[in-house]
């Protein structure tokens, strides 16, 4: 299986840090790089930074890691994505959550009170129709569409990937996706994880390929401090932290080699802290220099 492994700026990506990050993983060789969703604050809005990073590049594959898709239109996505792919084949990788992470995010993205998971299910379906289908009739409880064309279908046909790490999340992966990105689960958690998403995709009679199952793994360069400690546990208030994010390069590389025993062969890395300032850029450098360095080579 193809272990790959790619990077999402995170706090370093306003449009500047997003940039040089474009750029440098684009020389670098490394395999791809991922917008985070985050309305309020600096981080580039993903559908306006994939177009930006693929526009800029001609090897890199660029992904969401991951978008918020219920409260997004999904013939509007569509249409998007098949664009995105006409102009860079073979190189777009999206991938889409249930919600924002953070609280105050959620009424940007509005749907029926309570029914956020069944729209999530309505949107991937039709969002795959279209994306498949020269046209598309579909009439569902949330969505309806009569003879809708977004163009034609990519001539390789799109992988659409869900994150989450409740039992109903990957339930909807073995459903509906092409491949899972989780975060916040341990390795042990991850292969958990994978077994019950491909359980759920032989119940619905269908298969996910082996080697599309991946994590999203922040790295702490600075070491795992108090405060980000704190932020874990809101995320997981029963886990230590360090089993979740890796405290130091050398973690990280332990830790990927743990997940690939469990199954996984995807990975986004990506710094567990924010940098602004004047010394920003610096970090960013260095962190996009110790990737390549440290955990690059353990592609195959």
């Amino acid at each position: 299986m193809k272990v790959r492994i790619g990077i999402a700026p995170g706090g370093y990506a306003d449009a500047a840090g997003f940039t040089t990050a474009t750029d440098r993983l684009e020389k670098l060789g490394a395999d791809s790089l991922w917008l985070q969703e985050m309305v309020y604050g600096p981080l580039v809005e993903p559908f306006t930074g994939m177009t930006h990073a693929l526009a800029r590049t001609r090897r890199l594959k660029v992904g969401t890691a991951v978008a918020v898709l219920p409260g997004r239109h999904p013939v509007l996505v569509a249409k998007q994505l098949a664009t995105l792919a006409a102009l860079a084949p073979g190189r777009v990788l999206p991938a889409f959550g249930l919600q924002p992470a953070r609280a105050d995010e959620r009424p940007v993205f509005p749907v029926p009170a309570g029914q956020r998971g069944a729209v999530f299910d309505e949107s991937l379906e039709l969002l795959r129709m279209l994306l498949r289908e020269e046209t598309v009739s579909f009439t569902g409880r949330y969505f309806s569409v009569e003879d809708a064309s977004v163009g034609p279908p990519p001539a390789r046909p799109l992988d659409i990937w869900t994150g989450g790490s409740a039992p109903g999340a990957f339930r909807r992966a073995g459903r509906l996706a092409d491949g899972w990105l989780g975060s916040f689960l341990t390795p042990a958690e991850s292969r958990a994880a994978r077994e019950a998403i491909q359980a759920a995709a032989a119940e619905a009679d269908r298969e996910i390929e082996a080697d599309h199952f991946g994590i999203s793994l922040a790295v702490a360069t600075g070491g795992i401090t108090d405060q980000l400690a704190a932020t874990v546990r809101q995320r997981r208030p029963e886990s230590d932290p360090a089993t979740l994010i890796a405290d130091g390069w050398a973690a990280a590389r332990g830790m990927l080699e743990q997940y690939i025993d469990a199954g996984l062969t995807k990975f986004v890395i990506r710094p567990a802290t924010a940098a602004s300032g004047p010394g920003a850029g610096v970090a960013l450098s260095e962190f996009l220099g110790r990737f390549a360095a440290e955990l690059m080579p353990l592609q195959n």
